[in-house]
């Protein structure tokens, strides 16, 4: 089946200024830092990509196109990377005593990402799964740039302009250039600066709703990975979709032109669609959790949703977690009353997850079928 052409994203992970910092440092030291970066790099991103080859001080991974994901998906996905990336950085620099130049310079290893959308093949030679085509050279390709040298920058995340165009996300800040090849020509690259993200997610305020402080709490159990899962309960037309005509969710507004905090969602909704609730999202984690506020009139209610990956990656459990904040009468009253508000709701949303996710997996099963007969 793998061995016909596919559509999807190509990505590729970079460590930074290690070949310099390999010239100047003791090796087995740097073999150990490299392994731990390298590790950190794979456990990410394994949430979505699929891992195609380590290549020295980089990852290649790439992802077929499919409905389980958007473009918003795996922009955080590789943003969380970089986070990961980061704290595995500070961790070893912390934790060694080692006073060898490899150690020392810890530091100064950053990490680049490359995405690109196009076409591939799995090609399988002796046992060894390998992908080919003239996008998978074009990613390679971009390597070598001239965006440092235009920025500054050392982090990054460099996008084609048809990875851009196919991940459908808008930013107020990208820089934009040309880079020229040999048999391809001039390529139009978007980048983003990662420190400057980096900086934005961990000054980010948690804003947690947990179990004690809850006035009611629920769980459920999925029949598929957390980043399906995390999909359909953070992309608006899943949700309207989700609600079978019972409610139509519109984006208001998106600060920096994406989710994350104050980010906002109008939900119509009741009879003739003529309640309006408002969702501002106070908190977002992707692939972990998220916070937002749901008001309505005088009434205001908080909620987090955690997703838990079990069963080997193959299952999700949701942790729901709601507080009423307005109006708020004794605790003794509230419980009750959220109980009798959410729980039909809570219940309803999470089956019709599961139901459509079913629906949907056995269309793509049927498609692949058709597509390997053919």
């Amino acid at each position: 089946m793998e061995d016909r052409t596919q559509h999807g994203y190509l990505v590729l992970a970079d460590i930074s200024g290690f070949t310099s910092y390999l010239a100047k440092v003791e090796l087995e030291h740097a073999h150990e830092i490299l392994t731990d970066l390298l590790e950190t790099i794979v456990k990410e991103f394994k949430t979505l990509f699929t891992i195609s080859k380590l290549e020295g001080d980089a990852v290649f991974a790439y992802v077929p196109e499919t409905n389980f994901l958007s473009g918003e998906n795996i922009l955080e996905l590789i943003e969380n990377t970089y986070v990961a990336f980061r704290r595995q950085r500070e961790t070893s620099r912390r934790n060694t005593t080692c006073t060898c130049r490899a150690c020392k310079s810890i530091p100064t290893l950053d990490l680049k990402f490359f995405v690109h959308h196009g076409d591939f093949i799995v090609q399988h030679v002796s046992g060894i799964r390998e992908l080919v085509g003239s996008d998978v050279n074009m990613i390679h390709r971009l390597m070598k740039n001239h965006v440092t040298e235009n920025t500054g920058w050392t982090a990054y995340i460099l996008f084609t302009n048809r990875a851009l165009q196919s991940l459908g996300v808008q930013f107020e800040e990208i820089h934009k250039q040309f880079e020229s090849y040999e048999h391809l020509g001039e390529i139009r690259i978007h980048c983003i600066d990662l420190h400057a993200r980096y900086k934005a997610i961990i000054e980010t305020k948690r804003v947690f709703v947990s179990p004690d402080e809850a006035d009611f709490n629920f769980t459920f159990d999925f029949d598929a990975p957390l980043q399906v899962i995390w999909h359909w309960m953070t992309d608006i037309e899943k949700k309207t979709l989700l609600a079978d005509g019972d409610a139509v969710f519109t984006a208001q507004s998106r600060p920096g032109g994406r989710n994350g905090p104050g980010a906002s969602n109008h939900c119509a909704h009741g009879k003739n669609l003529k309640g309006s609730l408002i969702e501002t999202i106070l908190d977002w984690r992707p692939f972990e959790y998220f916070t937002f506020e749901g008001t309505e009139g005088n009434s205001k209610m908080r909620q987090t949703y955690r997703l838990e990956s079990i069963s080997d990656g193959m299952e999700t459990r949701l942790h729901f977690h709601v507080v009423m904040i307005s109006p708020s009468p004794p605790r003794f009253i509230r419980c009750p009353m959220v109980k009798m508000i959410i729980s039909k709701l809570a219940l309803s949303f999470c089956q019709n997850i599961a139901k459509h996710i079913a629906r949907e997996t056995d269309a793509e099963i049927g498609t692949r079928t058709i597509q390997a007969a053919a």
